[in-house]
């Protein structure tokens, strides 16, 4: 019933019923699941409780929360501020977070510093970088395939940058030498590698790419390289946006250090006509 401050269960939703697996299966262990199934919204983390659960081997009673009404109602009923909440034989286990850690998976913290943005990006580009040689060339093993992996890699990491300008900017002052001096380099940053890249992948007007690649390379290996292993600070690297958690130090340097590389290579390779 709704309005009377219980929880419902088996309430339609968009044609269909909630689902009750405790009685499918009486030989696996059971949990009780609560979780906001409205109209115009379903919790994201009730769908990822039901599924770890039911991973777990976990027969789920799957209880609807349909109302605001009824969502208020049970969060006062057991003191708690969110939900999801799990009980398993009785007692609550909780959110989702919660849960995780009570199948003792790993939780990561907010302020917890993590390399997989940078995985991520790099191994995509490696992929991109094979892809683009087999169709140029019907070949991965290519000198252009290793160019277009650096030049792919610094317009992904420059397209990471670019969502945010004004919470990167705002982090790279903190280890930049030069946008220390000048606040608007670390607005004029992300665009510069991003068209460096483009540039590189394209193969033309390296009289510009090159440069831009050489200079803002090397001041930002130079400040790097101070602040971390100078200074010795610890600080998060503005590599992948503003917003990451990745630490400051070998990645960064390596981020700068392929752009000094490609600016050097570059022209190099258009001399020796290759």
């Amino acid at each position: 019933p709704r309005g009377n401050g219980k929880v419902a269960r088996g309430t339609p939703q968009e044609g269909r019923w909630s689902m009750s697996n405790a009685a499918a299966n009486d030989s696996n262990p059971s949990a009780v699941l609560y979780r906001m199934v409205m109209d115009e919204h379903v919790c994201p983390y009730g769908l990822k409780s039901k599924d770890l659960l039911e991973r777990e081997g976990f027969a789920v009673d799957d209880n609807w929360l349909t109302t605001r009404e009824e969502t208020d109602a049970f969060k006062a009923k057991h003191g708690v501020e969110t939900t999801p909440q799990t009980f398993i034989g009785g007692d609550r286990v909780g959110g989702y977070t919660d849960l995780r850690e009570h199948f003792g998976k790993s939780v990561q913290s907010e302020d917890e510093t993590t390399y997989q943005p940078v995985i991520a990006i790099f191994s995509v580009a490696f992929l991109m970088a094979l892809a683009v040689s087999f169709a140029a060339y019907e070949t991965i093993f290519t000198v252009r395939a290793i160019e277009w992996f650096f030049a792919i890699s610094m317009c992904l990491l420059g397209i990471q940058k670019l969502q945010d300008v004004e919470s990167f900017s705002t982090m790279f002052l903190n280890y930049d030498l030069l946008a220390k001096r000048w606040v608007r380099y670390g607005k004029i940053y992300p665009f510069g590698e991003t068209l460096a890249g483009v540039l590189m992948i394209a193969g033309t007007l390296t009289w510009l790419s090159a440069p831009i690649a050489l200079v803002i390379g090397t001041i930002g290996a130079v400040s790097v390289f101070y602040a971390v292993y100078v200074q010795k600070r610890e600080l998060k690297c503005a590599c992948v946006g503003g917003g990451s958690n990745v630490p400051l130090g070998f990645v960064s340097l390596t981020e700068n250090l392929v752009m000094i590389g490609m600016g050097l290579w570059m022209p190099l390779r258009m001399i020796w006509g290759g």
